[in-house]
């Protein structure tokens, strides 16, 4: 492969080097494809962590289609100038595209995103990556690193825009800071105090400097949000409701499995299925798995790319995963009352069977 290539993959977010980076691989395309005679076309991609389903995401795809159309809109004024600014002299034409990508998969690592770019750039034949310095996978800054390492792993050429980095400076910490740094030090202060069980004077001040530390490490690296202690405050009455139904849920499926182990004939229906629920994000799609796995009968065994891998014990189990009432409850946990009425996995097809070993040997 040749060292540069005017068949461009951006992954783009709100960043502050975003406008910049646009403009360096547009350009690049150009003085490539002036170079080499090559097709220019430069594609910028929104990765995204959420499943089109109800309202609420809804306005986060507008949010994401107005990022692509300002990568577009900039593309497209870029290209009217040369690199010192003045209007292009050379008519080389540069295609400019933008998609969404990831709807179909749960991306949680590095790994994940990577994938569905490179995905992306192979079914396109792309052969060039150019990442924004400020580029946040995910929504979380570390991860921009490893996302790197995970591309370069490929056979594509890839590279950060050499841009300059914007400095903020300022002498008060902004908001979104401070309420990650308080939110961090409650939760560890408070995590704390529990585990001693003991509220003396030593408990407290070893507490407080252990959250202090704590706070100082990880504030900024542990929340892919601005925490919102309104929505902390809704999302943890709403999983105070939960609990209860989730433990009568487990109570009903201990006595259909204990039924199941005192029957003379042990009546069981072992099958495995993928389950492509209509949630995502760390701790709702974990929220869910182990939610699954706590009933006994059901077993969260694997998560795929865009979905559970879940073992069912007998076909009662598997009516009560097409019924979907779990997956509403954790929803209305995360996402609210509306969020709640929603098809049916059964209804939208997002369960199905997976071939077990003696299907395949029978197979083969």
């Amino acid at each position: 492969m040749s060292e540069s290539s005017a068949r461009i993959l951006v992954p783009v977010g709100e960043s502050s080097t975003f406008r910049n980076t646009v403009a360096y691989a547009v350009r690049e395309a150009r003085r490539v494809a002036s170079e080499t005679g090559e097709e220019a076309t430069v594609h910028f991609v929104y990765p995204v962590r959420w499943q089109l389903v109800d309202e609420r995401e809804q306005s986060v795809a507008e949010e994401v289609a107005e990022t692509l159309d300002k990568a577009r809109v900039w593309a497209t004024d870029d290209l009217d100038y040369d690199d010192d600014g003045e209007l292009a002299s050379e008519d080389v034409p540069v295609s400019i595209e933008t998609a969404v990508i990831g709807e179909d998969r749960y991306l949680f690592s590095p790994g994940d995103f990577a994938t569905v770019l490179l995905d992306y750039a192979a079914d396109r034949e792309l052969d060039r990556i150019i990442v924004d310095p400020e580029y946040r996978p995910g929504g979380s800054a570390p991860m921009l690193q490893p996302l790197e390492l995970e591309l370069a792993r490929s056979d594509l050429l890839v590279e950060e825009a050499p841009v300059e980095r914007v400095v903020e400076r300022s002498r008060l910490p902004s908001r979104a800071n401070v309420s990650k740094a308080v939110t961090m030090f409650a939760g560890s202060f408070t995590f704390y105090l529990l585990l001693a069980g003991v509220f003396d004077t030593f408990n407290l001040v070893t507490g407080a400097v252990s959250a202090g530390i704590v706070t100082a490490v990880f504030s900024r690296i542990t929340f892919v949000n601005t925490p919102d202690a309104s929505r902390f405050v809704v999302r943890t009455v709403r999983f105070l409701l939960y609990v209860p139904y989730l433990l009568w849920e487990i109570l009903k499926a201990n006595l259909s499995v204990a039924y199941i182990i005192l029957h003379p004939d042990l009546p069981i229906e072992p099958e495995m299925q993928r389950f492509r629920a209509a949630i995502w994000g760390d701790l709702s799609v974990t929220t869910l798995a182990n939610s699954i796995t706590l009933t006994p009968g059901t077993l969260t065994v694997d998560m795929e790319r865009d979905s559970l891998v879940i073992h069912s014990l007998t076909q009662s189990s598997r009516d009560g995963l097409e019924e979907g009432a779990l997956e509403r409850a954790v929803r209305f946990v995360f996402y609210g009352r509306s969020a709640a009425r929603l098809p049916s996995p059964a209804e939208r097809g997002a369960i199905s069977s997976l071939p077990t070993t003696d299907d395949t040997e029978e197979d083969a």
